[in-house]
């Protein structure tokens, strides 16, 4: 039996050993019942195990784990900062050759919410960053203290490598 004295890399372990072994969907709550931690830390938990490349499909009724799905290339990675950090933390991205393909957060109503954003260059994060002015449009982040993933493509493992560590030296990497 699960219980709040498993080290956060073990219950995570674990929360992957449920969806493994499970057709229905978990909720938060029910996951964070067992573990016996909030329902915020097992979002953390989700957005960590996500970014180690486990696809984890978040619904309405909860978590289910995505099946036959081959990576390639693309990475997913967990975020956390301030709203007025966002052009930073995409810029790195650029910088290190990714391709931004979305952004994800997990609502506690809705699941998962994804915005499609498809940035390969400045200029796109800029037009990017001013359609989010110009509409007074939060950003998704908004919703979940500004925790939110990205899926980013890149060339290789090397480059993933530099991108996380470029991204852990501002702060921004969300880190178990």
């Amino acid at each position: 039996m699960a219980n709040k004295t498993l080290k956060p890399g073990d219950r995570r372990q674990e929360i992957v050993n449920i969806l493994k072994n499970s057709e229905e969907p978990h909720t938060g709550s029910e996951l964070a019942e067992k573990f016996q931690v909030t329902r915020q830390v097992i979002v953390q938990d989700i957005a960590l195990i996500r970014a180690e490349g486990v696809d984890i499909l978040s619904t309405s009724r909860g978590y289910l784990l995505q099946k036959n799905k081959s990576p390639f290339l693309e990475a997913t990675i967990a975020c956390r900062h301030r709203d007025d950090l966002v052009k930073n933390e995409l810029m790195i991205m650029i910088e290190h050759g990714a391709r931004i393909l979305d952004v994800r957060v997990e609502h506690p109503i809705y699941g998962e919410l994804k915005g499609n954003l498809m940035l390969t260059n400045k200029k796109e994060v800029e037009e990017f960053l001013k359609k989010v002015e110009e509409n007074d449009a939060g950003l998704l982040a908004e919703l979940t203290d500004g925790i939110h993933l990205h899926t980013v493509e890149v060339a290789n493992n090397e480059v993933l490598k530099n991108l996380k560590s470029s991204l852990s030296a501002e702060g921004y990497l969300l880190e178990g």
